[in-house]
């Protein structure tokens, strides 16, 4: 019998290291980036129904399009085209961030709405026409992620790490800060990451490491530097840099109460900012209701 509802989590997903290695021929840009993902997000609900509706909600659910327009809808016609379902998206995080949100948002769709209508999720490969980052936040787990977003290779386990996400309040459009870029045949990642057992050894191997669209961004939205700063500033803090293609940043911490603190502090600093801390989220299981 299908599930009268069922709920997933979409977490945030965080670029620790962005390479831009290439350009293919159809402008699509070859990336090698590590990626995780933080126990902060949106939530979504999938109830059976007749028509396919999104209804969002939730503190940034402001200018987030409801329409054909939305990663959610379109990665439930992905799933099973003239399928029925009521949507309802609680939206936390902010869009145009860095950080994934559709991205995450269509992957829980697609986690949701598989068991809802007893389909298969689809490839790595067919979710890519999402975006770029749905075959990651599909899969869930620490990645090594390749290619246009395709090539995905889990990490080996990391030790304990907490972050601290900083947006200063501006939305950056991807396109444009590819647009940008002044090179975009930069080197790879160095050989992943050895089992590192703290927080402080992960960041002494991220900052062999970078961010290519950093550099880039910052001259579109030259307010991303008092983010890294108020990070970088913050006891406890072993790296500050920007996920994906900004505006969010992060600081990387070894234990919970100095990301907190962190946290608590740059909000009081900045309360037009959007501020948290969170750790690392496991890979998402749905949970359905009769």
């Amino acid at each position: 019998m299908a599930p009268a509802a069922v709920e997933a989590f979409a977490p945030a997903k965080i670029n620790l290291a962005l390479h831009v290695i290439g350009q293919r021929a159809d402008s699509y840009h070859l990336l090698d980036s590590l990626v995780v993902f933080a126990d902060v997000g949106d939530s979504l609900r999938v109830q059976g129904a007749g028509a396919l509706t999104l209804e969002v909600t939730g503190p940034r659910a402001a200018g987030v399009p409801c329409d054909a327009d939305n990663l959610v809808l379109r990665a439930a016609h992905l799933l099973a085209p003239g399928q029925g379902a009521r949507i309802t998206l609680e939206k936390r995080l902010p869009v145009a961030s860095g950080i994934g949100g559709g991205s995450a948002d269509a992957a829980a769709a697609l986690r949701a709405l598989s068991q809802l209508w007893g389909r298969a999720l689809p490839a790595a490969v067919d979710v890519l026409a999402l975006g770029a980052d749905v075959p990651a936040c599909l899969d869930g787990r620490p990645l090594r992620m390749g290619g246009i977003g395709e090539h995905l290779v889990p990490l080996l386990p990391l030790p304990p790490v907490w972050l601290v996400l900083a947006n200063p309040g501006v939305a950056v459009a991807t396109p444009s800060v590819f647009r940008a870029l002044v090179r975009r045949d930069n080197a790879g990642l160095p050989p992943d990451p050895p089992r590192v057992a703290t927080a402080a050894d992960l960041a002494v191997w991220l900052r062999l490491t970078r961010n290519d669209l950093e550099a880039a961004a910052l001259t579109l939205a030259p307010v991303i530097g008092a983010a890294l700063r108020a990070l970088s500033a913050q006891p406890g803090c072993l790296l500050a840099r920007m996920s994906g293609s900004g505006a969010t940043c992060f600081g990387l911490f070894a234990d919970p109460l100095s990301a907190a603190a962190a946290a608590r502090a740059i909000g009081k600093a900045e309360p037009g900012w959007w501020v948290a801390d969170a750790g690392l989220a496991p890979p998402q299981a749905t949970r359905a209701t009769t």
